[in-house]
């Protein structure tokens, strides 16, 4: 065993599954509830990671949007929205995305080795780059967020890195918001993609929620035979 964060897994996908359509366009699956619902996740984190792609597509801010929460953050002495972190194998990040420019919060880059250089070069002044080793390890990355006193972390996607964290057993709990549409589109991205993933347990069904039109539902991970054991 090795000391990591206790990790959430928090995404909105329509009812078969999908995260996003095929158009340019971002997919709206949430609603006003749900996003203050996502919004509180937020502010109780002390970190929110994507990967690298949901950064070039979807362009996210990743702060928390409440002021009276980020009040309330300031007022423990943290700051007002959580560090922000990314994983990427290529280094290709534009420094302007929002991921970098806004929230005033520290932002790590976890890149692995063979794009290290290049990361450097184009994100040095807008973020803390850190080498993630040849192949980008996942434990490594959490093994290293612990040790900058990363407790509580918040994975906001996408496909790729939900599938590496569930497929690796690094996954605690899942926040899965259901939008009550279908996408129906097969180049669709979808909550995980192809990979080995844990399939012997049952993951506990600990809440469900209706927040208008959209149902939330909370999974636990590492009960006996669970697949975050």
């Amino acid at each position: 065993m090795f000391e990591r964060p206790y990790v959430l897994l928090s995404c909105g996908t329509s009812i078969d599954g999908c995260l996003d359509d095929t158009s340019a366009e971002r997919l709206i699956l949430s609603n006003g509830a749900d996003l203050d619902r996502v919004d509180a996740a937020r502010a109780a984190c002390d970190a929110i990671m994507v990967g690298a792609t949901t950064v070039r597509r979807d362009d996210p801010r990743l702060v928390v949007r409440s002021a009276g929460r980020r009040a309330e953050r300031t007022a423990r002495g943290l700051p007002a929205t959580p560090l922000k972190v990314t994983v990427t194998a290529s280094g290709d990040l534009d420094p302007e995305a929002r991921f970098f420019t806004l929230g005033g919060v520290d932002k790590l880059v976890y890149c692995a080795a063979p794009a290290l250089v290049k990361a450097r070069e184009r994100l040095d002044d807008v973020a803390t780059v850190v080498d993630a080793g040849p192949d980008g390890d996942l434990r490594g990355v959490l093994a290293d967020l612990h040790r900058r006193g990363v407790r509580r972390l918040m994975v906001e996607g996408g496909q790729n890195l939900h599938t590496q964290l569930l497929g690796e057993g690094l996954v605690d709990e899942l926040h899965l918001a259901i939008a009550p549409f279908f996408v129906g589109e097969a180049g669709a991205p979808r909550l995980v993609g192809a990979g080995r993933l844990p399939v012997a347990g049952r993951a506990e069904l600990a809440e469900v929620r209706q927040l208008g039109d959209v149902v939330v539902l909370r999974y636990l991970f590492g009960g006996p035979g669970g697949p975050g054991g």
